[in-house]
């Protein structure tokens, strides 16, 4: 068996997976603004950010060496299991808290870690699940007082527990797609794949597809272009050169980003306790960003 290798890294690979997790934090922000129902507006998410996504997938193929040619059905994987996501979260942030959905959705670094370790076999260190336990208390933290319990959120709570595996198994399906295609490569085809998922969806609850203003219209390209084509985009090239373990919860930044914009913009509660998680999940991430492992196999 061929011993396990750091993955490759690029000096931007670390920003870009931060600045990726800040753009999908804005995700529940937009998804609340949105005019039309939770999935119509995740098939929005997908239609609008595609020719962002083809054009950087036509960019890319002229300045970068040939990689391996395209296969739908490898491809479709993430895009099914991202529809799976969409269709859950929106949901959730449907039915309960912005600071719910965001907690719950964002157990995904625990199924990531579990699966890195067992599917890409990374090497996963005792100093590695300190700062996985570390940023995941802080993001419990973060979000405290905005969480709200109760029956009327039971719904919502659930779904954001599924979004969590939905959103674990995403990762992990492009982190090994990633040493085959270039990130623009996979996130076209597998966008292509969750918007055809989304639009079926859409039309089977019988949602509206046309925004009421042109306000709507600015939420939902808000989402496609930011969240979707910027921030799932930069996650994707991140996970070609640092192990998903880690990516994984680098992500969970979006918690932070989230209960920023919820106070903002929908004057859900934030204080000192919420100050004080987002700085237990910086420290978190510092330290398993200095563990020696993970790493993934060759």
């Amino acid at each position: 068996m061929t011993p396990p290798t750091e993955p490759r890294s690029r000096p931007l690979a670390l920003p870009a997976l931060v600045a990726g997790g800040i753009a999908i934090g804005f995700s529940p922000i937009f998804v609340r603004l949105s005019e039309l129902g939770p999935i119509a507006t995740g098939f929005y998410r997908l239609f609008l950010a595609l020719p962002l996504l083809w054009l950087w997938m036509r960019l890319e193929a002229r300045a970068a060496e040939p990689r391996a040619e395209p296969k739908w059905l490898p491809l479709a994987v993430p895009g099914i299991l991202f529809a799976g996501d969409i269709f859950f979260w929106h949901w959730s942030i449907t039915y309960t808290t912005v600071a719910n959905a965001t907690l719950l959705a964002n157990l995904a670094p625990v199924i990531v870690t579990f699966g890195a370790w067992v599917y890409l076999g990374e090497r996963i260190t005792a100093r590695f699940l300190v700062g996985l336990a570390l940023a995941m208390g802080g993001a419990a933290l973060l979000v405290d007082a905005s969480v709200a319990l109760g029956a009327r959120f039971v719904l919502g709570d659930a779904f954001g527990l599924i979004t969590a595996c939905f959103f674990g198994g995403y990762v992990l399906a492009v982190a090994r797609l990633r040493d085959r295609y270039a990130a623009s490569t996979i996130m076209f085809y597998s966008s292509a794949v969750t918007c055809v998922l989304l639009l079926a969806a859409t039309l089977v609850a019988g949602e509206g597809l046309l925004p009421r203003s042109s306000n709507g219209w600015l939420a939902l390209l808000a989402l496609a272009w930011i969240s979707q084509a910027m921030g799932q985009g930069l996650i994707a090239y991140a996970l070609g050169h640092l192990p998903a373990s880690f990516s994984a919860l680098v992500i969970l930044i979006e918690p932070l980003t989230a209960a920023i914009l919820g106070w903002v913009w929908l004057g859900e509660a934030l204080g000192l306790l919420q100050g004080l998680g987002g700085v237990i999940v910086l420290g978190g991430i510092m330290v398993a960003r200095g563990a020696s492992g993970p790493a993934r196999r060759s």
